[in-house]
């Protein structure tokens, strides 16, 4: 089993780290491949969600839809090319747009498997969703995974007509502001589960996270003395779904002080690079596919010709020489898919972000200056859904 020895956590001690009102977040950010080894579907578990979902992925014409609110919807994108490229029909359908609109996402004559994502499972939204599909769908099946034994929506799957609920360690249930471990679990459980990824990648993924913090630290360290005012992720296919989740951490973590955006790397010369300025940093998450890769590698070698960006930084799986100093390479991964890459990826993002909050000020484990964004989610009314006749 891989520990955590240092104690230190990017540079802190943890007596200082606590004393900052960080203690929570860098713990929880620092923890992430440890817990990946507990929070794997493996032995009895795998057995039993295997006998839960091999009948519905059998159906050539089962729906699945991958939902949760904020952070947890970004999972379903992170996940849902490498299931298309499985030949099934999956699609990522946040919570918040089914309970606004059910009558438009859900689809009766389509057996459906909802897949939900929940840390606390708490949110209003995560209830409302699997009480409409098994109002509006005549045949729907739940899986949900969620961090909370005690949330509301791993009680209510006890009573859904066809459900598996998987109740990951309680390590995994952040008690800091943001989603880091509980984003990362949940995402290596669903494709463990769903076998997007082999089952042997979850130990070279996890020594790459433990070891990425101190790794990275010089670089980091120079971002944060950069003062960007404007934070643009990148990353094509599945990294386009974690790139949303790298700017919601920064965005969470600065109290929206620093302005973090999100986009494909084709799709940001398509008018978002217009934000483009010396106060920018852009951070191009680099594709492992041949393909994808050189579409990347692209906009990246414009972006830094243009020489109009603060800095351009590249996270790679890859060793590159045109990379040059501007580049965080993560090791034991250059034969990893991109889904495989999300997890080491969203650790430097999100250590990133801690850094930044602390050097604002911030309290990241309570950064809402305001107090009027918390930890899970309030003043929600879910209005009762009746169908047009």
């Amino acid at each position: 089993m891989l520990q955590v020895q240092d104690k230190t956590i990017l540079g802190f001690t943890e007596d200082h780290l606590d004393a900052l009102g960080a203690g929570l977040t860098a713990r929880e950010i620092a923890q992430q491949g440890s817990v990946w080894l507990r929070a794997d579907v493996s032995g009895n578990r795998r057995a039993a969600v295997a006998a839960f979902l091999e009948p519905l992925l059998a159906r050539d014409d089962l729906r699945i839809v991958l939902t949760g609110a904020g952070t947890s919807a970004f999972i379903g994108e992170c996940l849902v090319p490498a299931m298309l490229a499985q030949g099934r029909r999956a699609e990522a359908i946040a919570t918040t747009d089914l309970v606004s609109g059910p009558g438009l996402f859900f689809q009766p004559q389509v057996p459906t498997l909802l897949v939900s994502f929940a840390r606390s499972g708490s949110s209003p939204e995560s209830l409302a969703a699997v009480a409409l599909a098994d109002q509006l769908l005549p045949e729907v099946h739940h899986l949900i995974i969620t961090c909370n034994a005690e949330g509301a929506l791993y009680r209510a799957a006890q009573t859904c007509r066809s459900a598996y609920a998987i109740l990951l360690p309680d390590a995994t249930h952040d008690r800091g502001f943001a989603m880091t471990t509980s984003f990362t679990s949940m995402l290596l459980t669903a494709a463990l589960a769903f076998d997007l990824f082999p089952a042997v990648a979850v130990e070279r993924l996890a020594r790459a996270a433990l070891a990425l913090p101190e790794q990275a630290l010089p670089t980091m360290q120079a971002l944060v003395a950069g003062q960007f005012r404007r934070v643009v992720y990148l990353g094509s296919n599945a990294l386009r779904g974690l790139a949303r989740e790298a700017a919601l951490k920064l965005l969470e973590l600065t109290d929206g002080q620093v302005v973090a955006l999100f986009d494909s790397p084709l799709g940001f010369r398509h008018g978002p690079k217009t934000i483009v300025d010396s106060e920018t940093l852009v951070v191009v998450m680099l594709s492992n596919d041949p393909h994808a890769r050189r579409y990347d590698l692209d906009l990246l070698r414009e972006l830094r010709r243009d020489g109009h960006a603060g800095r351009v930084l590249a996270l790679s799986g890859r060793p590159e020489r045109e990379l040059g100093a501007d580049c965080v390479e993560i090791g034991g991964v250059d034969s990893a898919g991109d889904l495989e890459l999300a997890l080491p990826y969203i650790v430097f993002c999100q250590c990133f972000a801690l850094l930044q909050s602390l050097a604002l000020g911030l309290r990241p484990d309570t950064p809402s200056v305001s107090g009027t964004v918390n930890r899970v989610v309030r003043g929600v009314t879910i209005h009762p859904f009746t169908e047009k006749t």
